[in-house]
């Protein structure tokens, strides 16, 4: 299981590259996400791309994602300056074509990994044919954006309704690795991370971003050793995840419908809550 982890300041970063974090991930992405996530308790970025070069000096040796914006008419020069300034792979949000992965695949030219992001129902129903088209070797779903796209009430409900299915399969078939959406402490979470990675496994994802719930947003590397043992927390998911690994399809199965419940559940008392505001 990857973990990934939006990282700001360098100290954490370098902490984090130790201590179980297999991507630190630098988000630039700024354009239409104010508007499409009003009102929600979100991560809305206010890096620039002067903090990817300043956290590439301060870990020169860890995997360096990069967010740009959504495909415009600057994606190639975005592109190239993250890569200038030392990213190991790219990411592109809100992509809603086939072409526009191609023509991100194009802005690479083979010199990092470009990792598209499906937070649309048009991506995600693209991705069969995405995977045939396109040479990738690696995707995430974001599910912030996407059950907004997909008019839905909680972001997990696209795993309850079985509305990955199709496109997991697709990636699974093709070799092309994938992460879905982002993971809390163990013990935690709306959805917790003892039902949620069962899914993961189940559905064939391998990365997941650990979220502003993980870490509690800290600033800084005193703040975060003070508020949790970080690594073991990290790898109390880790053994989870692996615990769901080894289990037969039957425990599989049965989690799966512990998730969906679950997930339910929220989804009738957010309804509920807006029914009655």
């Amino acid at each position: 299981m990857q973990f990934l982890m939006i990282v700001n300041d360098s100290e954490i970063a370098r902490f984090v590259a130790q201590n179980g974090v297999d991507r630190l991930f630098v988000d630039l992405e700024w354009m239409g996400k104010d508007s499409r996530q009003k009102g929600l308790d979100t991560w809305k970025s206010r890096q620039t791309p002067a903090d990817v070069s300043r956290l590439r000096e301060a870990v020169p040796d860890a995997h360096l994602l990069v967010r740009v914006n959504p495909p415009h008419d600057g994606t190639a020069a975005e592109v190239d300056d993250a890569l200038a300034r030392g990213a190991d792979s790219v990411m592109l949000p809100m992509i809603r074509t086939v072409d526009e992965v191609a023509h991100f695949v194009d802005c690479l030219a083979g010199r990092a990994e470009a990792v598209p992001l499906i937070e649309t129902k048009s991506a995600l129903d693209a991705i069969p044919n995405m995977v045939e088209r396109v040479p990738l070797t690696r995707i995430h779903i974001g599910l912030n954006d996407l059950h907004l796209d997909m008019k839905l009430s909680f972001m997990f409900q696209p795993i309850a309704n079985g509305q990955l299915e199709v496109a997991c399969a697709a990636m699974r078939a093709a070799g092309v690795s994938f992460g879905i959406g982002g993971v809390a402490r163990a013990r935690e979470g709306i959805v917790s991370p003892e039902i949620l990675l069962g899914e993961h496994v189940r559905l064939g994802s391998d990365a997941a971003i650990l979220s502003r719930t993980f870490h509690r947003g800290t600033a800084t590397l005193d703040e975060l050793m003070q508020i949790m043992d970080f690594r073991a927390e990290v790898d109390a998911l880790r053994t989870i995840y692996e615990g769901f690994q080894r289990a037969d399809p039957m425990t599989l199965e049965a989690n799966r419908v512990l998730a969906r419940d679950r997930i339910n559940d929220v989804v009738r008392l957010i309804e509920a809550k807006k029914e009655g505001a």
